[in-house]
């Protein structure tokens, strides 16, 4: 496991239901910002905003924007991240889609739909809990609402780092800026979530507020706020010395968790 990890958040204001601009504007962020970077991790749905034109907008898998990213992470050597909608046969899904340097990559369904957008009524959950690794840190991916469900995203010293990407509208900004943290402290495990600006074609508006907390809970960016990559580098030494002096893992509840 590598002593530092750089972690980088991209806050972008994506355009509505448009991959091909998404593609550059986000490729000329990259360039510019993520020189230096080990894992750089991009909204939820980047490609199109959280549309629900899924027939449209969906594609095969693997497909372009897998492309896309595999060229990304190549050139910039590092490990790329987000989702966006994919189909396969005849279902469609938010799939966080998590690419290495190599070409190689992995993918993790959305777990929880959000059901009161009707996201589930077009897409189909998955039913795999997955853990990725980069430069031997070991990540548990998880998209937007499932960050609302501690259960799901509970450790069992199987992870060091939390990923949340999302489209999380301004109308529920405490409840981001509280569950973050509360998910680094009860695992004890640093906690990253990148969240979109500006505002989709439905009209809501996104805040931002992406920030990287510690095993304490505590934020590790300035966040000024609008379109930026924001930058941490994560030490395993902090982790490892919180884990073995406060071992609440310890005094953790057994339990089974069925998917």
């Amino acid at each position: 496991m590598r002593e530092r990890l750089a972690v980088g958040l991209l806050q972008a204001d994506l355009v509505w239901q448009s991959p091909a601009d998404n593609y550059l504007q986000l490729a000329d962020l990259l360039a510019e910002q993520a020189l230096g970077l080990h894992l750089v991790l991009l909204p939820e749905t980047f490609t199109t905003g959280f549309t629900q034109s899924t027939q449209e907008f969906a594609e095969a898998f693997p497909g372009p924007t897998l492309r896309w990213m595999q060229a990304q992470a190549a050139l910039h050597n590092f490990t790329l991240a987000g989702s966006y909608h994919v189909r396969e046969d005849g279902r469609y899904y938010n799939r966080f889609v998590w690419v290495h340097p190599d070409g190689d990559y992995g993918y993790y369904d959305k777990r929880h739909l959000f059901s009161m957008a009707g996201e589930h009524e077009v897409f189909t959950p998955g039913h795999a809990r997955k853990i990725f690794e980069c430069q031997g840190w070991r990540c548990l991916p998880q998209i937007c609402y499932d960050l609302r469900f501690p259960v799901f995203s509970r450790s069992r010293g199987d992870y060091d780092l939390a990923i949340y990407v999302a489209n999380w509208p301004e109308a529920r900004t405490a409840q981001w800026q509280r569950l973050l943290p509360a998910r680094a402290i009860e695992n004890q495990a640093f906690v990253a979530g990148v969240n979109r600006v500006g505002i989709d074609g439905e009209g809501y508006v996104y805040p931002g507020d992406s920030q990287i907390y510690d095993p304490l809970g505590e934020p590790m960016c300035e966040n000024e706020g609008g379109v930026t990559l924001l930058r941490a580098e994560l030490s395993a030494l902090q982790l490892a010395r919180l884990r073995d002096r406060f071992p609440v893992h310890d005094d953790a509840d057994e339990f089974t968790l069925r998917l």
